[in-house]
């Protein structure tokens, strides 16, 4: 079994271990989870653990349903144009709804707040940018230094071309005046696989799915979030490093197809809160370095993306990037 699969099962059994919560269910027939990266990711993770605790609450069943490709946009144009009865909702990372417009414009094609209803986030990350531990350098300076020295432009990979760890790394790269392309992978799971055997020379990606190699297959240099992570005292942020820009953490949400009845969008959010506020998702979500973070309201979250996305044009423009 991998580290990945044991990721997984751990993930799925903290949900199992919560006691169950007892309300009527909002759809009678069993629903699914369509996320747009593959199974053993951050994604796949907290998209188990919450159709566990669903289950019975929501829908009689909840299974979790990969729709892989294009950077995370075919999972939300298969949302999109899904049955509108509830049997269907996409959990998504931020990036595809807020900088994935700027950054593909004719390649998205769908808008979050009409072709989808935002229902509410499930959770909350950072980033952390990441080194094999063969690597020689031991911090960014380091690794900053031994960059510039090279003749040629340093690989970086993240999870999907057009999502936030593809943006971040050019603008840490730009930050440190050194020269990176980026490789896109399908997931964090082949890609952190390459970093810990040598493939590639750095990784921008969820601080979850790099945490547990930490010190051992590879090595974090600094994490996005405003502050350090208790779990990783050693792990420097950012923005204290100089970077302020870089400060940033990302969300998972959960949107139904627009024109869902609205009896159906308040049930999935009563369900997500009534289980994302419980102690016990606090700890299943910790154990594997994400925040809970349920929205106050569909309308609070639906503003979060479009203030979100507003942010991204600016930054988008003012660095130059073009899609290839």
């Amino acid at each position: 079994m991998t580290h990945f699969e044991r990721r997984a099962l751990l993930g799925a059994g903290l949900a199992l271990a919560m006691p169950a919560l007892a309300r009527a269910q909002t759809v009678p027939r069993n629903a699914r989870i369509v996320i747009g990266f593959p199974a053993g990711g951050s994604s796949d993770i907290v998209a188990r653990i919450y159709a566990e605790r669903l289950r019975g609450i929501f829908a009689p069943n909840l299974i979790v349903e990969g729709r892989v490709g294009a950077a995370g946009r075919i999972a939300v144009e298969f949302v999109r144009d899904a049955e509108k009865d509830g049997t269907t909702y996409l959990q998504t990372p931020a990036s595809m709804l807020t900088l994935q417009p700027h950054i593909f414009p004719r390649d998205v094609r769908y808008d979050a707040l009409t072709d989808l209803i935002p229902v509410s986030t499930v959770c909350t990350f950072p980033f952390a940018f990441c080194i094999p531990m063969t690597h020689p350098a031991r911090n960014l300076a380091e690794f900053a230094t031994w960059a510039r020295a090279q003749p040629n432009e340093i690989p970086f990979a993240s999870p999907a071309a057009g999502a936030s760890p593809h943006f971040m790394g050019l603008m840490l790269a730009q930050a440190l005046g050194i020269r990176m392309t980026h490789v896109p992978y399908r997931g964090s799971v082949p890609a952190v696989q390459d970093l810990i055997a040598g493939r590639l020379n750095a990784f921008m990606g969820v601080l979850g799915d790099v945490s547990p190699q930490n010190g051992v297959g590879l090595r974090m240099l600094a994490i996005s979030s405003a502050t350090r992570n208790p779990r990783f005292p050693d792990v420097p942020t950012f923005q204290e490093l100089g970077h302020p820009a870089l400060t940033k953490d990302e969300w998972f949400g959960a949107l139904l197809p627009a024109g869902t009845p609205a009896p159906v969008v308040q049930g999935l959010f009563a369900a997500i809160t009534q289980v994302g506020t419980t102690p016990e998702m606090r700890a299943a979500l910790e154990r594997l370095d994400f925040s809970p973070g349920v929205s106050a309201s569909p309308a609070a979250f639906a503003t979060r993306i479009r203030t979100e996305r507003e942010e991204w044009g600016p930054i988008v423009r003012a660095s130059g990037f073009t899609p290839e």
